[in-house]
């Protein structure tokens, strides 16, 4: 009998192969392939214009990178069941597969007070009764449920394949090479002890890079200015959408999109994942380019600012912004555009960014040295990350009319 076996070309790793038949069928459903009509890194593309790849190409890699984790563990000595394999690759594979349209940037007007990682297990289960059963193992680990805490760790911590894959191919894709890190030096010097995931000794220096590649590329790429605000823009012109369509539904054209828009409050989302299903950036992008001739004078204004790409100024400083520069801000923008008072809100807003380098009190990254001792990363000889780059950094923003 032939063994099963697909091969997927990655313009970052090569060739993926897919050699079990299960995995071959979840990443063909309908809900995976969704993950192709959403981008990885939302409005990104506006700044760095290469970023245009989706999440199907980010949950493809973590799973290549999880297949090599796997291998190199079993390679080690560490016990894992063909069962367990499977799993974490499962786990791995659908850990995105709740995101909706824009990914992190319309999470909560979309869908408020529900985190796309309750929705990804939603579908989880979901697919699990499609499969008969066969997601049991994936679902606990990806749930941290299951007893070998490192399968957990691997798709979700510090040094998951997950950051591997998207600090890899968020600076592929954006040219920006401060993000590019030693994936694979990193995965050769895992290990498990008591349980838990580790680093050897030999690895210390790739494990800085990496945690200093991820800051360098949040300030960079995911939080730069200019990101920030268009995504912002994106968000106002839900929001003023949702005020438009709220007082007279008929203004708003039928769709999914103004389903979950409008009446968010009222849907179960456990009894509607496949309307969720139906929503990608493809969604949002149409009601972009048919609200630019809205006869609301807002709404058409942050649509064309968007499909134009004139966007908005944003400054950003350590302190919170001042109140009179809000207000200047609002005062401008109905002198400009002739908006009144409630509509100048949406063309001058303010907001906080926050990132830290490294967090030691949520998971440690553990070192396994020669002689037995294990001791965090911050903690080791001439640490580069120390408390310093484990304490938050938060920067405050304010968007205007230029």
């Amino acid at each position: 009998m032939q063994r099963f076996r697909k091969i997927i070309n990655d313009p970052v790793y090569g060739f993926i192969t897919i050699d079990n038949p299960l995995i071959f069928d979840i990443v063909s459903h309908p809900w995976y392939q969704r993950l192709r009509r959403i981008k990885q890194m939302a409005l990104a593309h506006l700044v760095y214009p290469g970023a245009v790849h989706t999440r199907l190409h980010h949950s493809l890699g973590a799973y290549h990178l999880m297949c090599n984790a796997l291998a190199e563990l079993k390679s080690k000595g560490i016990d894992i069941t063909a069962e367990e394999n499977t799993g974490a690759k499962i786990a791995i594979l659908l850990h995105d597969i709740g995101h909706g349209p824009f990914s992190h940037a319309l999470e909560s007007v979309l869908m408020e007070n529900i985190h796309h990682e309750e929705l990804s297990l939603l579908l989880m289960k979901q697919l699990n009764e499609q499969f008969r059963g066969q997601l049991e193992t994936a679902i606990d680990i990806f749930t941290n449920a299951y007893p070998k805490k490192f399968l957990h760790q691997l798709v979700s911590g510090q040094l998951d394949v997950d950051r591997m894959d998207y600090l890899t191919r968020d600076s592929f894709f954006t040219g920006v090479s401060e993000g590019v890190i030693g994936y694979d030096r990193i995965i050769k010097m895992l290990t498990v002890y008591n349980g838990e995931l580790m680093v050897e000794e030999k690895a210390i220096y790739s494990i800085e890079k990496f945690l200093v590649a991820r800051r360098l590329m949040y300030w960079q790429v995911y939080l730069h200015k200019t990101v920030l605000g268009a995504e912002m823009i994106l968000v106002k012109i839900l929001e003023r959408a949702r005020e438009i369509g709220l007082q007279d539904e008929s203004s708003i054209e039928n769709s999914v999109l103004k389903k979950f828009l409008l009446h968010q409050h009222k849907i179960n989302i456990a009894d509607n994942l496949d309307d969720f299903c139906s929503l990608d950036d493809t969604d949002v992008s149409y009601a972009i380019k048919q609200w630019c001739r809205h006869t609301d004078k807002v709404l058409s204004r942050l649509c064309r600012g968007v499909m134009d790409r004139k966007l908005f100024r944003v400054k950003i400083q350590n302190e919170p912004i001042a109140l009179s520069d809000l207000e200047a801000a609002h005062k401008y923008a109905m002198e400009k555009t002739g908006v009144d008072e409630a509509g100048a809100a949406h063309f001058g807003f303010t907001g906080v960014a926050e990132n830290r380098t490294y967090n030691p009190y949520n998971e440690k990254i553990n070192i396994l040295f020669k002689d037995g001792t294990v001791r965090n990363i911050s903690e080791v000889d001439n640490a580069l990350i120390q408390t310093n780059l484990s304490t938050p950094v938060k920067k405050f923003y304010i968007c205007y009319l230029k």
